[in-house]
């Protein structure tokens, strides 16, 4: 049985062993960006385990400034092969994961510390936050939650050879650390051409397979093929929730894509089935009846939107515009064309709180404050 239990604070060190970490990392030519990474938890972890699966730039030669264990292995299209090799060559008390591209920031080094520290060996999994995308001013505007340090007694596995993912059990620590993914490099096709080679070769792929081939079918725009399959996810009736939810708001952006509004807004409703309300999905219908003109339909989910609490602990994708500014821009929008400006001048100022910099925050603005100025104004005029 899975226990969760939240973030430690205030523990004594005492007698308590501290625990000891094994850093795990799988590279391929990672030169621009893998001293970064080391740079920023060398200092936290006892040993750093690196796999190459075959690199032919200065990946390597890097590696080996920062440890001796540097380890080759044969790339076969499958990610959860090389990580398991990788955790395979960890001897410490924990395995702590990351890629190349990933960095831990000033601030959560010392909550890592701290979590070093202070972590009973009771714990089997600790899960980190993973922000995926950050705004101009660092400010992450997506994430995921993912088991990040995990017990090497458990003997813990990684599954899937596209999108792996580490399959842990008993009890687990949802901290407040985020890790920072930061690329450098435009997205490839790499983890695309795997699925279709798997498709060709017969595989029969995991409902968790449909779903992920189905996001990479999207991202490269193939909205037709991406219906396809993320419909085929949803018949198994298999599906993790957050995956089922995600799939229904996916399949609304193709048949948006493709014109097909009906079928659009079919399947956002139907990602109310799986559960309450996402902000994505209501912002979604507050867009579909902005663009119709429909103001006060838009107003409606712009608003329910508002009205949710962005999930802390949640594990699905959580795009953070939805959950805090985006709402209240959309809203002011709403409102200006109701003609009700004080309103929307009022969300404008919302908006303004998680973005304050934002050329549109501060286009209404002016706009707003000169109507409302005007029309105060003139209400002086005409009671004088």
């Amino acid at each position: 049985m899975m226990h969760i239990v939240k973030q430690q604070h205030g523990r004594k060190e005492g007698a308590r062993k501290l625990i000891t970490i094994s850093l795990c990392m799988i590279v391929k030519n990672e030169e621009d960006v893998l001293a970064r990474c080391l740079d920023s938890v060398q200092h936290l972890v006892d040993e750093i385990v690196i796999v190459d699966t075959g690199s032919t730039d200065r990946t390597k030669e890097i590696a080996r400034s920062y440890t001796a264990r540097v380890i080759d292995f044969p790339w076969s299209d499958d990610f959860s092969a090389a990580r398991n090799f990788s955790f395979s060559h960890a001897t410490m008390d924990y395995i702590f994961w990351l890629d190349a591209d990933d960095i831990l920031p000033a601030e959560e080094q010392t909550k890592f510390l701290t979590l070093k520290r202070t972590l009973s060996s009771d714990i089997d999994s600790v899960t980190m936050i993973y922000s995926l995308a950050q705004d101009e001013y660092g400010k992450t505007i997506s994430s995921v939650r993912r088991n990040r340090l995990v017990k090497r007694s458990s003997g813990f596995r990684w599954h899937g050879m596209v999108h792996e993912y580490l399959e842990v059990w008993g009890t687990i620590l949802n901290s407040d650390i985020t890790i920072i993914h930061q690329p450098n490099r435009c997205a490839s096709d790499r983890n695309l051409q795997i699925y279709e080679r798997q498709l060709a070769q017969g595989a029969e792929f995991s409902p968790r397979d449909l779903f992920y081939f189905a996001n990479e079918l999207f991202d490269h725009q193939q909205y037709e093929r991406a219906i396809q399959y993320y419909e085929q996810f949803l018949q198994t009736k298999k599906g993790w929730v957050e995956d089922c939810i995600a799939a229904c708001g996916k399949l609304a952006d193709c048949f948006y894509a493709l014109g097909d509004e009906e079928q659009a807004f079919r399947y956002v409703y139907q990602s109310f089935e799986y559960d309450t309300p996402r902000a994505e999905c209501c912002c979604r219908l507050g867009y579909y009846f902005l663009q119709r003109k429909q103001y006060r339909l838009a107003a409606f989910w712009y608003h329910l939107a508002t009205q949710l609490t962005m999930p802390s602990d949640s594990w699905g994708f959580v795009h953070h515009a939805c959950w805090t500014w985006l709402s209240h821009l959309q809203l002011c929008v709403c409102y200006f064309y109701m003609g009700e400006y004080e309103l929307a001048y009022q969300h404008n100022e919302k908006a303004k709180q998680y973005v304050p910099h934002h050329p549109a925050v501060l286009h209404n603005e002016c706009l707003l404050q000169s109507i409302l100025a005007a029309e105060s104004t003139f209400h002086q005029t005409d009671e004088s």
